[in-house]
């Protein structure tokens, strides 16, 4: 361990955040210039492109303890998101969902939440009322991550699935359940030698906000919504995704 590690493991917390308003000026402008993606450089052939839903939920986006507008602002751009794929051609869509356990252990967490056989874990009626929903295949996990457990990697290396190397992803929480699934599809290829697209439209993914003051008041960790929101796209980015402001159903 150099001097200069050991000078750095040493500082206050308030220095470490002062001694990153270079880079946190830098993130600002990263974000402000996201760029938007048209459909047709998006979905280049539909036939190898994948669209992946993550928590669009009751549970999160409209009802139970861990619902909010935050994550019900995304609904609509992700549906439009969906409808405009699908109407380029694409046939693959997954949506993977918390569908826990009544003893799960990540309640330990974040508290009960989204049920097996209740209405938080349904996928929420915008996605169900689809003229497409009949393609839309249900992966139900019962943790943040939509692989462990769960049939995911299966149907990824499937026959059937062997030309997708495009994936759209879509939901919540930026931070948690989506930075995982990003970070899986793209860290599984890279491992395996494939070159696959993980595209993350900003607009269609969202995390939530737990102010100082209301944590400290219940006895919770807090969560600032914003920040965590940029940091994670940036990482996502970092790790070789495309993180765009939205994208353009256009051509």
């Amino acid at each position: 361990m150099t001097t200069q590690t050991v000078e750095q493991t040493t500082q206050s917390g308030a220095a470490l955040v002062q001694g990153s308003a270079a880079f946190l000026d830098w993130l600002a402008g990263w974000w402000d210039r996201l760029p938007v993606l048209p459909l047709g450089a998006a979905v280049p052939d539909p036939a190898h492109t994948a669209v992946i839903a993550v928590d669009l939920v009751n549970g999160f986006c409209y009802e139970g303890p861990l619902s909010g507008p935050r994550v019900a602002d995304i609904v609509p751009a992700s549906v439009a998101l969906l409808q405009a794929t699908h109407a380029a051609g694409v046939t693959r869509f997954v949506l993977t969902q918390d569908t826990h356990d009544p003893d799960a252990p990540e309640f330990a967490q974040w508290g009960v939440h989204c049920v097996r056989g209740t209405a938080e874990a349904e996928t929420i009626p915008e996605l169900r009322d689809l003229h497409f929903a009949h393609l839309l295949w249900t992966v139900e996990k019962n943790s943040t991550n939509s692989a462990y457990g769960t049939p995911l990697d299966t149907w990824l290396d499937s026959p059937a699935q062997a030309a997708v190397d495009t994936f759209l992803i879509v939901g919540d929480c930026t931070d948690l359940c989506t930075y995982q699934l990003a970070m899986h599809l793209k860290l599984r290829a890279n491992a395996a030698g494939r070159r696959v697209r993980v595209i993350v439209p900003e607009n269609c993914v969202q995390t939530y906000d737990l102010p100082v003051p209301v944590a400290q008041q219940i006895g919770a960790t807090p969560h600032d919504g914003n920040l965590l929101h940029l940091i994670f796209l940036y990482h996502m980015a970092l790790n070789g995704c495309e993180v765009v402001r939205r994208v353009e159903s256009g051509r």
